[in-house]
């Protein structure tokens, strides 16, 4: 009795942490999403570096427009906070699938794991670094990140890899700044207000939120090609379903069966406006109002592919930016066999 009643009370301290994570309810630490209708077909988890992040949006909305369904194939998304952590759990084998950046796929490849991605729904990052009202005169590009506190998802995220991009091309050493783990939606607000950060990168709906509430003003917005371009030199493929490639080898009829359902929410996105996109979503996620929901997935549309294939130079320039200061990848360009990070073998088919 003792140690049952010692569990229930570490669960009980544990609970008020995993809300934190993340500003939407589908989006604590290791929740599951709805199951959807089931099928017979084959299951997969599917691990989403925060389901309410608009730039990850094809994943819920592929469920809740029955495509899973209709595609035969019966998934369970789950969300971390972070892209990395969804790696993690694709890498320790607790998931068959994750969604999160492309540019993971180069970064273990450099540490000689294989990962591929299998659907693109991105080709920009969508990402917004986003600089405190208070500190918006003093920091106007990456040349005055010297001395700053730099807030991203967390260490090792795809944020992180941005920051230092941005901070190195423009002369900033990446020792001379602090990147800061905030996470995303109410706890990037919160380090924001409290000044635990001076400027951080951050998706939307939390773009929306921080300028609604007048905290931030926008420093790069890399939710276009054209901002992508600006920011770094050419298209950043970011969100992806990605695998392990041998577990995509061994399950190419599960695949295509993904495949096929997220090509076509790609192609319903493409034709539809966001407030109808907004309409599809849990309600939950639209915490700033409807209004503001549909705003910032407009504001992110213009990020994503409507077939799901790889822009022909955007893994170029993903490599081009981790070599900058990414220590297993800077030097090593000439071992990186950028066909190995990404196929298009089953959107093409998807497509067809």
């Amino acid at each position: 009795m003792r140690r049952s009643a010692a569990a229930a009370l570490a669960a009980v301290l544990l609970l008020p942490l995993s809300a934190c994570a993340n500003d939407a309810a589908q989006s604590t630490h290791g929740a599951v999403a709805p199951a959807g209708r089931q099928v017979d077909g084959p299951k997969v988890k599917i691990m989403v570096g925060g389901l309410d992040k608009v730039i990850y949006l094809p994943a819920m909305l592929t469920q809740q427009l029955g495509f899973f369904a209709e595609a035969g194939v019966n998934v369970e998304l789950m969300s971390e906070p972070a892209g990395v952590n969804a790696t993690t759990a694709l890498l320790a084998g607790d998931v068959q699938g994750a969604v999160g950046f492309y540019d993971h796929t180069i970064d273990l490849q450099a540490k000689g794991k294989n990962v591929q991605s299998v659907v693109q729904f991105s080709q920009a990052p969508g990402e917004v670094e986003i600089v405190s009202t208070k500190q918006a005169d003093a920091v106007r590009s990456g040349a005055d990140f010297k001395g700053r506190k730099l807030g991203v998802t967390s260490l090792g995220s795809s944020t992180d890899f941005l920051t230092k991009y941005l901070a190195v091309k423009n002369g900033t050493a990446v020792s001379e700044f602090s990147p800061i783990a905030v996470g995303a939606g109410q706890t990037f607000v919160a380090a924001l207000q409290q000044g635990s950060i001076d400027a951080g990168m951050t998706t939307d709906p939390t773009v929306a939120n921080v300028l609604d509430k007048g905290l931030g003003k926008i420093l790069y917005d890399m939710r276009t090609p054209e901002g992508s371009r600006q920011a770094l030199g050419g298209l950043y493929p970011s969100s992806s379903l990605y695998m392990n490639t041998d577990w995509v080898e061994k399950n190419k009829d599960t695949t295509q069966k993904l495949a096929n359902a997220f090509v076509k929410t790609l192609k319903w996105m493409s034709t539809h406006s966001p407030e109808e996109i907004a309409a599809k979503m849990p309600a939950d996620y639209a915490q700033g109002g409807a209004g503001q929901y549909a705003a910032a997935i407009k504001a992110t549309l213009p990020m994503f592919t409507t077939d799901g294939v790889m822009p022909a130079d955007g893994p170029k320039t993903v490599l081009a930016v981790l070599a900058a200061f990414h220590p297993d990848v800077k030097g090593k360009e000439g071992t990186i066999d950028l066909s190995r990070t990404y196929t298009t073998e089953f959107v093409g088919k998807a497509a067809g």
